[in-house]
């Protein structure tokens, strides 16, 4: 980072200005951030593909009249032994009390007798309205209330489509507050233990607060006035994303800027000098974050494409408060927040002679056993990659714990051979519409098909399926209805449904890991081509990543088995790990990499890469740390996807701080030498002798004395 942007953000006059700049946006920001939750959009067509069959379904039953908002609710009751006389006229009197919801869009359909007499059904059509989402928990929790147990014992339950919805928007009812204390608890005890000072932790958490609610304030615009597609998931990502970065940029800063601290006697001098030694890093890791989020923006799932600016924005506002905040309060509090233990002139660099440089000395004398080994070890945990089934969590296994849906469609499967309540939407023309509800009735799969409505030029054709809502049997039902239409008159009939929903999706989603796991995969590597003008380390270090991506997949899919009880997961699933352990692993390479490329000038790589780790070690790993409990903290959440991606993200940072980036990419250093720079000059520099004895000479990291050779102002004291 340029030496004029670095001692302006920390100058004696500018940095009041910085901060008062900061506390009035930060002002102004609060309340925008406060409104994102009602710009939220969590109805289906936010997490929908755009050109998805089912989609084009939804638009067509609003256009025909059929209501795209209304969600079945089926009540379902079960007495064991069989239901009584007494049980029918109770659940009677529940769809007569039913009957007067302003909500119900039609007619009640039940009671419902089961075949083995031992359960009765209800079908409550309710048009929850374009803000469903936020409305159709208490609506649900109100029918719950009405339809209460029956007489000696009957149980009820309330299932279906709309009760799903129901327990999930209560799911993510208070997301952003509950994941904004958890993150920031974590991440305060963390700060606590890593800088053993009262004081200091507090400045990065400040920064870390103003970077989020000025992000959310720009979402919030973006979303009100661009049509910026904001739901839950994204905004709940949003707040663990920038609470971890933030801090993990905070780190880094502080600790340069601390090493400084050691090498001049202006604070000011020094976190100049921290900016711009260390600032370049940030912002090349930040950046690749931040381009890598964009790629989603090429997703064919809504949801997926929308997380993409949505996380994209945060980083960089992040990074704009991160590099100019926090080195201004830093200055501006001066050396005292460092207490207990400040940093003062000349006084002796504790990394020097610490863990990680012992770390290093073990690997020096075997390099390449150690790497080779390392990678063997990460290789046998990708295997578990064989356990990982991504395609898609059953309504069951979508939430932790049993919520009431689930209970009720489980007593639904078990007593009513058919779905009702979850039909299939066949929207075709007038003209085919005979044609079309003859083929719906011929294809296996289907157990009922409703009378055609036909208004004007179009028609709907409602029919019931024969298998599980969620199972694979349900969605080969689908595509050979859809293989079947094709046929049928002109062919332009189209399937829509919860069920061809849930399967559009799948679709969507594989689609989008097979395009943009690659595509983040080289725009990563040409990021770190750029910043380390090199070919060799690129390729390397990408190789390392996406090793440690497996490994931490292999294990997650392991963890899921044994601690969750759960063999799948959603779709998405894959790409959104590779997004956040590429896009932020790759954050602790390119530290430690541009670390090491900064002494080999004055040491050789192979010196150059055990200075490196023993300098940067700490601080990497506090940051992994800090990184890996705020997407632990997702686990908070009663919902199986964003637990999942919580342990699958945490352990493949750990693996990367602990492992990948000290362990093996150390190793590869000091076995590969000069040649990890080739192309460049820095490739044909002779590495200098080893030194021994010792893991680190006292002195051998230079960087104060370096910059003073480099500026013979920074030689001189300052105020």
């Amino acid at each position: 980072m340029g030496r004029t942007f670095a001692s302006r953000v920390s100058s004696r006059r500018l940095k009041w200005v910085v901060l008062v700049l900061w506390l009035v946006l930060a002002a102004a920001a609060g309340p925008l951030a406060g409104g994102l939750t009602d710009e939220q959009d969590n109805e289906v067509s936010s997490w929908l593909p755009g050109d998805a069959e089912s989609t084009l379904a939804i638009e067509q039953q609003a256009a025909l009249g059929s209501d795209p908002d209304i969600l079945p609710a089926v009540i379902v009751y079960e007495r064991s032994g069989g239901v009584t006389d007494a049980d029918l006229a109770a659940v009677q009197e529940d769809a007569t009390d039913l009957g007067t919801l302003p909500e119900l869009d039609g007619e009640i359909v039940g009671p419902i007798p089961s075949e083995d007499g031992e359960a009765l059904q209800l079908v409550a059509p309710l048009n929850v309205g374009p803000d469903g989402f936020d409305t159709i928990a208490g609506l649900v929790d109100g029918i719950r209330d009405t339809v209460s147990d029956g007489p000696d014992g009957l149980q009820s339950w309330v299932g279906g489509p709309a009760g799903n919805v129901a327990d999930s928007a209560e799911a993510f009812e208070g997301i952003d507050s509950t994941l904004l204390f958890a993150a920031l608890g974590v991440v305060i005890v963390i700060l606590l233990f890593t800088y053993r000072s009262p004081v200091l932790w507090i400045l990065p958490i400040v920064s870390a607060v103003v970077a989020l609610f000025c992000a959310q304030a720009v979402i919030y615009l973006l979303a009100r006035y661009a049509d910026l597609t904001v739901n839950g998931q994204s905004a709940g990502i949003l707040t663990v994303l920038v609470i971890g970065a933030g801090t993990d940029y905070a780190l880094l800063l502080v600790a340069r800027y601390r090493e400084e601290l050691r090498l001049h006697a202006d604070r000011h001098e020094a976190m100049t000098e921290a900016v711009h030694r260390a600032g370049p890093a940030v912002l090349a890791s930040g950046g690749t974050v931040v381009l890598g989020m964009l790629c989603l923006s090429f997703a064919d799932m809504n949801s997926t494409a929308g997380l993409g600016p949505v996380a994209a924005i945060g980083v960089a506002v992040t990074l704009v408060v991160l590099m100019t905040l926090l080195p201004a309060l830093l200055v501006i509090c001066g050396r005292w927040v460092f207490w207990p233990v400040r940093p003062t002139v000349g006084s002796l660099e504790p990394t020097a002679t610490g863990i990680w440089a012992h770390v290093g000395a073990l690997i020096r004398p075997r390099p390449r056993v150690v790497w080779v080994v390392t990678t063997v070890l990460l290789l046998v945990a990708s295997l578990g990659l064989l356990r990982l089934d991504a395609t898609g969590l059953s309504q069951a296994d979508g939430f932790r714990g049993t919520p009431e849906s689930v209970q009720g469609d489980e007593v639904a499967r078990a007593h009513y051979p058919a779905t009702a309540g979850n039909p299939v939407y066949v929207l075709t023309t007038a003209a085919d519409v005979d044609a079309v509800a003859d083929a719906v009735a011929g294809t296996e799969g289907i157990a009922a098909v409703e009378p055609p409505q036909v208004t004007g030029d179009d028609a709907l054709v409602q029919a019931e399926l024969s298998d599980p809502a969620d199972s694979q049997a349900v969605y080969d039902t689908v595509e050979r209805l859809r293989a079947g239409l094709d046929d049928v008159g002109d062919g332009a009939a189209v399937v829509g449904g919860n069920t061809a929903v849930n399967l559009d999706v799948q679709t969507a989603s594989q689609r989008d890991n097979r395009v943009l796991i690659p595509l983040i995969m080289l725009v990563v590597l040409l990021v770190l081509g750029v910043l380390l003008r090199a070919v060799v380390a690129p390729l390397i270090l990408i190789a390392t990543v996406v090793l440690s991506f497996g490994a931490a997949l292999g294990l997650s899919a392991l963890i899921f088995d044994a601690v969750l009880g759960v063999d799948s997961t959603d779709s998405s699933f894959p790409l959104f790990v590779f997004v956040f352990l590429v896009a932020l692993g790759i954050d602790y390479n390119i530290f430690l990499m541009t670390r090491v490329r900064e002494e080999a000038h004055d040491h050789g790589t192979r010196r150059a890469a055990l200075i490196g780790l023993s300098a940067t070690g700490g601080v990497i790993t506090s940051a992994g740390l800090v990184l890996a409990a705020t997407f632990a903290v997702l686990g908070t959440l009663p919902l199986t996807f964003l637990t999942q991606l919580g342990i699958a993200v945490a352990l493949g940072v750990l693996l990367d701080t602990m492992i990948v980036r000290s362990v093996l990419v150390t190793a590869l250093n000091l076995d590969v030498g000069r040649w990890m720079w080739w192309p460049s000059a820095l490739a044909h520099r002779h590495d200098g002798p080893e030194l021994d004895p010792g893991p680190v000479a006292e002195g051998a990291r230079v960087p104060g004395p370096r910059a003073r050779q480099d500026d013979p102002e920074d030689a001189r004291p300052g105020s």
